[in-house]
């Protein structure tokens, strides 16, 4: 890697650790305060019709991360025309599409009866309503948002995108706190959380028009033909969100379904604790993606191998230590940070776990090709994979409880790494044999007798001399 590569990997780092630090802090706090001022069953419900606008993300995030990358590999080729034309195409392409789908959300809300659909006892039904609507509308504008980090990212300032938006979504997060702090049900909270989403994605815009030189928000390059080009694997990447959520909302609804509300909590609560390994991963991966797509816009093939191979060795080692450390502490965390609500459970967390590490290899390798648009058959297997795990997890809750229901969600994960990882070496021109060794090999920079020589290099001697 040349020194740019390796400067710009480090602010990657370092905004994507306050970015996935910022997202822990607020799975870790939100639970303790919503349960001092909120009921077990009111927030269980909250959960669960929380997650119901997450589904609303499959709309339109293809185009803005399909985007992205394009607009990525465009600028490492130097050609910012192409860049705008994406970007302008795109940018309204999502703006039309999030007006029709909030359209159909009302649609929706007004005919259906959204609270005995969703079994919800402690929250009314059209204060359900809005709790939907409001934070669909936080989950769509998230895609414009998410269009206008990838323009940051397309000229190499991913880390200063990233720490803004972090900065917006802790702000959001905040207020939403001082919401439920000052009595307001669902409904005031997911309004004040809408409220600050919306000032942030304008007050965002504002800012990439000043800072990114070519950007425009006119329609003059604006084309249809540029969203044809795009549209195969924008649609692909919306199997992404779908599996997410159904694996996130899906499977926490099932296990509501088989076992209630009160085992939601459980369950959520463990699995937050579990994820906070799985955050650590996914740092690694946003860390190294866009240098992957610049690298592979380039056409420069022995770089590209080297990042996707030094980001698979770099997850599964923090994957494994933080698991470890978990296993250690969890139990005795999960139970302190629920205030006594949370039973410890050493099992449950264990299981979720193997989870964490059977994600980080697939996920990361999957990274090459996310970033360089080639995923399409893979969003297919993600979201078989993912619809699978949530039905198995009904039915693994009702035969065996919360453990099989965590059980569950191992099915995915070892689909996935039977796709993922040979797909992933046949666009890096690598061998299976030759990404094995490396996971067992590091450079010769971060060899101990090198690292000793650069800590002499800066030690006292140096300033004598």
């Amino acid at each position: 890697m040349d020194s740019g590569t390796k400067r710009r990997l480090v602010w990657s780092f370092l905004s994507s650790w306050v970015s996935r630090l910022s997202s822990t802090l607020i799975q870790l706090v939100q639970l303790p305060v919503f349960l001092h001022f909120w009921s077990v069953p009111l927030y269980g419900d909250w959960l669960i019709v929380s997650a119901v606008p997450t589904y609303l993300s499959f709309s339109t995030t293809g185009f803005g991360s399909v985007a992205g990358n394009e607009m990525t590999m465009l600028m490492a080729r130097e050609d910012p025309t192409g860049a705008l034309r994406v970007f302008e195409s795109c940018w309204w392409l999502i703006v039309g599409l999030c007006a029709g789908t909030i359209l159909l959300l009302s649609g929706a809300l007004y005919f259906l009866p959204a609270a005995p659909l969703l079994r919800i006892d402690n929250i009314g039904e059209q204060d359900t309503k809005w709790v939907i609507f409001y934070l669909g509308v936080s989950v769509l504008l998230g895609q414009l948002e998410q269009l206008l980090q990838s323009a940051y990212r397309s000229i190499g300032r991913y880390a200063y995108g990233t720490m803004v938006k972090s900065a917006f979504a802790l702000s959001a997060f905040a207020l939403t706190l001082v919401a439920v702090a000052l009595g307001h049900g669902p409904k005031g909270t997911a309004l004040v959380f809408a409220a600050a989403n919306v000032a942030g994605t304008v007050l965002l815009a504002g800012m990439a028009r000043r800072d990114i030189p070519w950007l425009e928000f006119g329609w003059r390059h604006a084309s249809v033909g540029e969203v044809r080009a795009l549209a195969r694997p924008a649609l692909a990447f919306m199997c992404f969100p779908v599996g997410n959520a159904i694996n996130l909302a899906g499977t926490q609804m099932a296990v509501n379904y088989a076992l209630g509300p009160v085992s939601v909590v459980i369950f959520s609560a463990a699995r937050t604790v579990s994820r906070a390994a799985l955050q650590m991963v996914q740092l690694v991966n946003s860390t190294f993606e866009p240098e992957i797509t610049m690298a592979f816009g380039a056409s420069r093939v022995e770089l590209t191998r080297t990042l996707h191979r030094r980001a698979c060795q770099l997850a599964l080692a923090v994957a494994l230590v933080i698991v470890a450390a978990l296993m250690t502490v969890g139990p005795w965390f999960l139970t302190h940070w629920s205030g006594g609500h949370v039973p410890p459970s050493r099992g449950l967390l264990s299981i979720l776990l193997l989870v964490v590490v059977l994600f980080a290899l697939w996920s990361t390798s999957s990274t090459l090709m996310t970033a360089t648009n080639q995923h399409q058959r893979m969003a297919v297997v993600y979201l078989a994979a993912t619809g699978a795990t949530c039905a198995v997890c009904y039915f693994a809750a009702r035969w065996k409880g919360i453990y099989g229901g965590a059980a569950a969600l191992l099915v995915s994960e070892l689909a996935m790494n039977a796709y993922v990882l040979p797909a992933s070496l046949r666009i890096a021109r690598d061998s299976l044999g030759g990404f094995v060794a490396s996971m067992f090999t590091y450079p010769q920079s971060l060899r101990p007798g090198a690292v000793w020589r650069r800590v002499r290099r800066t030690g006292p001697g140096l300033d004598a001399e």
